[in-house]
This record gives C-alpha cells, sequence and structure tokens, in this order.
C-alpha cells in the first residue's frame, strides 16, 4: 500500500508562504488531483498553470515556498512533478524540514533540515525522491533553482499523532490522522482504500473507497490497522454517494477471525451506526459482500493504556533533533 501524502489539500495541507508566485498561485502545489492543463488560456499573467510558477529572476539568489502538512509525520519519499512546465521548470529543486508547533511562515528562523538535497529536474515529469530522515516534521520548504514552475509536490510518510489527542479520550481509531492505515485490501481498481479513513465526510464517490465488479465468487476486504491498539464501542458504516455501487452487506473481523459485526445488510448512499462491545484490537477486516465501496469507516473507541504510553513515547522520541 502506498503512504499517504502527508501535505494534500484533503488532509489539511496549506501552502503557508513562497517567494514569488507572480504567474501562478503557491496553493496548488497541494492540489488533490493530478494537474490539468488547457492550451491557450492566457489571463492577464500569461498562460495559466495548475501549479506555482514564479516571475523570471534577475537578481541573485532563488524561489521557495512552505508547506505545513496537513499530518505531522515521519517522511519517507517527496515527490516534485514539474507535470506540464516544459520551458518554465527549474533546472534544480531541493526540499527542506522542520518540526515546529507555531506557522513557520518566516523561512529565516524555523530550523531547517535537508531532506532532499539539490537535485536536477527535467520538464513534464514526477520526480521521486526517498527520504531517510527518522523524525517528525509538521512543514515542508520547497526551493527551486533559480526560479519556474512546479505543479505538485507530495510528500508521503507515517503519520504519527499528537498524544494529547487521544490520550484519556473516546477517539476515532480508524481515522488516517490518528496514525491508522489500511496495511491489506483484495482490490482497489477504482481508489484507494485508505479514502475511507480520511477526515470529514466524502463529496463524492471518488473520494471514498470503491472496487471493480466481482465475477467470481467471493468478496473484498480490507484491513485496518488502528491508530493503536483498543477497544471498539461504535463503528460507522458510510455509503453516502454510493447510490448503484454500494455493497449488499458489510462485516467486521479481526484478521484470525473474531466477529465484531456479523454481515449485516446495509443501504446505499446511506450512513449506517453500529454499537460494538469488542475486546482489545489492534487490526479489523471490512468485509464488503460482493463488492463496491465505502465512503468513511469510523471505528469509535478507547486506546489501551499501554497503547497510550507508547504513542507519547514514540512522540517524544520522533520530536528530538538527530
Amino acid at each position: 500500500m502506498s503512504l499517504p501524502d502527508l501535505a494534500v489539500r484533503t488532509l489539511g495541507g496549506s501552502v503557508t508562504a513562497a517567494s514569488d508566485e507572480s504567474f501562478a498561485a503557491k496553493e496548488n502545489l497541494v492540489n488533490p488531483w493530478p494537474p490539468a492543463f488547457r492550451p491557450e488560456t492566457f489571463g492577464p499573467k500569461g498562460q495559466e498553470y495548475d501549479g506555482w510558477e514564479t516571475r523570471r529572476r534577475r537578481e541573485p539568489g532563488h524561489d521557495w515556498a512552505v508547506v505545513r502538512l496537513g499530518l505531522p509525520g515521519v517522511i519517507r519519499g517527496v515527490v516534485i512533478d514539474t507535470a506540464w512546465f516544459t520551458g518554465n521548470y527549474p533546472p534544480h529543486a531541493s526540499v527542506e524540514a522542520c518540526a515546529v508547533d507555531g506557522p513557520a511562515d518566516d523561512p529565516a528562523d524555523a530550523g531547517w533540515t535537508e531532506i532532499v538535497p539539490k537535485s536536477p529536474l527535467k520538464g513534464d515529469t514526477a520526480h521521486a525522491f526517498p527520504v531517510a530522515a527518522e523524525r517528525l516534521f509538521t512543514h515542508v520548504r520547497l526551493n527551486i533553482f533559480p526560479d519556474g514552475g512546479i505543479a505538485r509536490i507530495r510528500v508521503h510518510g507515517d503519520v504519527v499523532p499528537d498524544p494529547a489527542f487521544l490520550t484519556g479520550l473516546t477517539v476515532d481509531l480508524a481515522a488516517l490522522e490518528n496514525g491508522a492505515r489500511v496495511v491489506e485490501c483484495s482490490d482497489m481498481f477504482y481508489s484507494s482504500p485508505d479514502n475511507m479513513l480520511f477526515p470529514g465526510l466524502a463529496r463524492n464517490q471518488a473520494e471514498g473507497w470503491e472496487t471493480a465488479r466481482r465475477r467470481e465468487p467471493g468478496n473484498e476486504w480490507a484491513v485496518v490497522r488502528l491508530a493503536a491498539p483498543g477497544t471498539i464501542r461504535l463503528a460507522e458504516i458510510d455509503t453516502t454517494n454510493l447510490k448503484f455501487n454500494a455493497p449488499a452487506e458489510v462485516s467486521l473481523t479481526t484478521p484470525d477471525g473474531m466477529a465484531l459485526l456479523p454481515r449485516t445488510r446495509v443501504r446505499p448512499d446511506a450512513r449506517h451506526r453500529f454499537r460494538l462491545e469488542t475486546p482489545e484490537v489492534s487490526h479489523v477486516r471490512v468485509d464488503i459482500h460482493p463488492d463496491g465501496g465505502l465512503a468513511r469507516l469510523r471505528l469509535w473507541g478507547s486506546l489501551t493504556s499501554a497503547a497510550e504510553r507508547s504513542l507519547a513515547e514514540r512522540w517524544a522520541a520522533l520530536r528530538r533533533p538527530d
């Protein structure tokens, strides 16, 4: 399974500052959709691009943009995408990162750590760079040398939730923002199963998980690694926007087969809530019968004491500088 994009706008990412955005707005860098382009669409600033583009630099230095991650975490890789930029892309770029409690809009005093060294770029290309820093970061700074346009920056990594918002509370153990992930899945033909763990309500069926039409016996399924081990008291299974492609039935089990919610009929385009009384669990398998999709899956409950301690220790360890 691919790691989530910690910078994407649908997870709360935002571009807080940039040295220049004369041709195209900095906010486009974290748009969730693939970069688009329509030729000969000229506005008062020139050809319109679905990305960030600076003016032609006539003085020393380089341009930059600061991205506040929607979810803090350990960064495993960065994608710098120059899609549609062919004669106006920067020849080189680098990425820095930092962890701060404030907005970090001023790049001069944020304590930046280089995570992607200055590297050559090509036009109209998605460049993937691995990152090896085992630290928690909250912001990244994209540097381009000397100027030009970047369509998107994707910051893939492991979510590290602040334990202050999980300890002693009833929380969604299946929320991506709390550190949950889909670790196995039978089919994700139309969309990623991680989508059903996103915050907020799905606005359309593309913002949930949807499988191909199953033509053989059996059913589709996904295994969710919870934010941390805990007990579940309420399950919410949401088929909103899935009007003709909702599953007929849904069940919840542990990976070893313990039933949490028996096979239960669900309605299209509707939210369903079920009270549960589970033992301590760390993973939940959701089966949809026979196929279809889910907009959202919520599993409300409490962390175990040991899980709370483990999350606090991890948060503290990853906040320490190298």
